[in-house]
């Protein structure tokens, strides 16, 4: 490929056409075929053969859908040919794509700029002339970062933005832009590391701001989100994506009424936006509103074609039923190759659903494992990483640790605990508990997660093979801190209760850190919330999850993920016996009152009717089985998996079943 370069550097624009031909033929590898493509359109586009340019590149969109590149390259190409409308179609995808590319946005610059404009062009070319002053401010090391950050070279954008930042300590966009690397693999602490930093040093960047508030919002840190929408809001109070941004925060902080009014408001300024009909429908699935939220999710997808959130979010209602029409217009979309990943994979498992209900499993199951095989290959989960963290937490989380740290933490015996793994039925125990007069009913804490994540520290390799600071180190800090961490929590947890002495935490993966909780908050309830393997874990390999459980997107690691956490269960029975109730959720759906009454005497708490007839309890819910728990007790979930059973032989196999 270099040679090729170096020949159309040299304009030996026919050699490099004919080498590219010859590497096309040869390579079966798909990334060395999309370089042959589109060194190959720039040749013939310098040859000035701009149809056979034009081929080339819709050769390789049809390879690679989200190559910006190519887009750019038909615009040249339009705009050599006179066809100035498409050639404006693709520099504005290739923008869409890649923000990075300077010379499409000045393209747009000039094509808008010898017109008269409507309002829509207005704005087009005011965001153009953003971009371009942004793109040309920046130092050229951090443009080329820009760059191989949209085209998904996250490795070399790291090393190249580390590297100038040696040289340039606290160069904010530099930070911004490694903060932004670390979102997309996922590194959370140290992008949030960063961005606070920045915000720091710079108090008026914006668009770090900005971009540290989204993280927020990620994370679940609503509290500190709505400090930085508050601060952004007073800054742009006209500007439509703080505004949505702050919807969400407060939906975040269970101000749902509040949420909902400003997508509403915001809606009649703008009615069509896509993206704020879907998160208008989250919010009023939350609050119960379902056939409100079904409207909000169709109107999503018919204002965007290829929707699959929107899609999707109809399914993850687990009550909603697609129509035949539903069903036709995702089978059409799903042979669209333009689409994205990411919406194919939401199309999969809406349909998924969808055929599932029609009890048409084998069909059903073929695009649950299509849908799973995209998320896998987005997020490179492994289960060697899990495996780690849980021999860390046998390691170092011993009975002599607790007995030594025993009388640290703070007495506050109001959070109740309840975790495991997702899918396993805690959403029915939390609204059981929720009803009981006592206990405030919250959702899926991410406190002691970002509590782990500090004490992890910032582990540069994020290698399997190298040990972090915790939980190793919670022998080692001094002993006020854990009383610091208790009073943190409660503090921080303070915005989601509502008055009652109790309250839930229903963060599954905090079964990872029971050893912290016992630390910091000796005095807290922990529930173990269990569903026997296949049920579980099938019922997490269709689930399509906003953010995080990684470990769901194929069997073999689902059913890993499930006996890691089973070895670390029994761990801590082990060294902290009697700290956690195991409550299986076959039994719940067997003898109700007979569990219920268990789960509240280990919380030290009376019997009360309500806890029965939860499902008449008026709460926001935000998990997916919000409709489900909102409905008596029934069973015909419990064994799904059978109807399934032909195609589950990798999972057995894990599980040793």
């Amino acid at each position: 490929m270099k040679n090729i370069k170096t020949k159309i550097q040299q304009s030996k624009f026919s050699e490099a056409v004919l080498d590219c031909k010859l590497k096309l033929e040869e390579s079966p590898n798909d990334s060395e075929r999309i370089e042959a493509l589109y060194l190959m359109a720039v040749a013939y586009r310098f040859q000035q053969k701009f149809d056979k340019a034009l081929k080339s590149t819709q050769q390789l969109i049809d390879l690679a859908p989200d190559h910006a590149r190519a887009r750019q390259e038909r615009g040249y190409c339009y705009i050599a040919k006179g066809q100035h409308e498409h050639a404006k179609v693709n520099f504005s995808e290739a923008v869409k794509i890649n923000p990075a590319l300077l010379a499409s946005w000045q393209n747009l610059q000039r094509m808008h700029g010898s017109k008269t404009l409507d309002k829509t062009q207005q704005l087009e070319l005011r965001n153009a002339n953003i971009q371009i002053d942004y793109l040309k401010q920046l130092p050229h090391e951090l443009m080329a970062v820009s760059e191989m950050i949209h085209d998904g070279e996250l490795v070399k954008a790291e090393n190249l933005c580390r590297s100038y930042l040696q040289n340039n300590k606290h160069h904010v966009e530099g930070m911004r832009l490694l903060a932004e690397i670390g979102i997309r693999l996922k590194i959370y602490d140290d992008a949030e590391f960063l961005l606070e930093s920045c915000v720091e040093i710079a108090p008026e960047n914006i668009m770090a701001r900005a971009q540290y508030l989204s993280l927020l919002i990620t994370l679940g840190k609503y509290r500190l989100a709505k400090e930085q929408s508050d601060y952004l809001l007073k800054k742009q109070p006209d500007n439509f994506r703080f505004l949505i941004a702050t919807g969400s925060v407060l939906v975040g902080l269970g101000q749902i009424d509040a949420g909902i009014s400003l997508f509403q408001n915001a809606l009649l300024k703008d009615p069509n936006r896509p993206g704020v009909f879907l998160e208008l429908g989250h919010a009023l699935k939350t609050k119960g509103d379902f056939e409100q939220a079904v409207k909000a999710y169709q109107k999503a997808y018919s204002l965007k074609r290829g929707y699959g959130e929107a899609y999707w979010s109809l399914a993850n209602t687990k009550t909603y039923k697609f129509t035949d029409n539903e069903i036709a217009d995702i089978r059409t979309l799903l042979a669209d190759d333009t689409l994205s990943q990411d919406d194919h994979a939401h199309l999969n498992f809406a349909i998924g659903k969808a055929l599932e209900d029609r009890k048409k499993y084998n069909d059903s199951f073929e695009h649950y494992k299509k849908g799973n095989a995209i998320k896998k290959q987005l997020t490179g989960y492994s289960n060697e990483m899990t495996e780690h963290q849980v021999d860390q937490q046998i390691d170092y989380c011993t009975t002599e640790l607790f007995k030594s740290k025993a009388k640290f933490g703070i007495e506050d015996p109001a959070p109740i605990f309840i975790l495991g793994l997702p899918r396993a039925g805690s959403t029915l125990l939390e609204q059981i508990l929720a009803s009981h007069s006592k206990i405030d009913g919250t959702m899926e804490l991410p406190n002691i997660l970002g509590l782990a994540m500090r004490l992890r520290g910032r582990v540069a390799t994020h290698s399997v093979k190298k040990d972090s600071d915790y939980p190793k180190n919670l022998s080692e800090i001094d002993e006020s801190y854990f009383k610091r961490f208790g009073e943190q929590y409660i503090k921080e947890t303070q915005v989601y209760r509502e008055g009652a002495p109790f309250f839930i935490d229903k963060m599954p993966n905090n079964f990872l850190h029971i050893g912290l909780i016992k630390l910091i908050l000796p005095n807290a309830k922990i529930i173990d919330a269990r569903r026997a393997p296949l049920s579980c874990c099938f019922s997490g390999f269709k689930q399509l999850f906003a953010e995080g459980q990684d470990f769901t997107y194929g069997l073999e690691e689902i059913g890993g993920y499930y006996n890691s956490y089973l070895k670390l269960m029994e761990h801590w029975n082990k060294v902290l016996p009697g700290f956690v109730l195991t409550v299986q959720h076959e039994d719940v759906v067997d003898d109700l009152e007979k569990q219920v009454r268990r789960i509240l005497g280990f919380c030290g708490l009376e019997f009360e009717q309500p806890c029965l007839e939860f499902y008449k309890t008026k709460r926001n819910i935000k998990t997916p089985s919000s409709e489900q728990v909102r409905q008596p007790i029934y069973s015909s979930a419990i064994q799904q998996w059978e109807n399934f059973e032909s195609h589950l032989g990798p999972l057995k196999k894990v599980l040793n079943l």
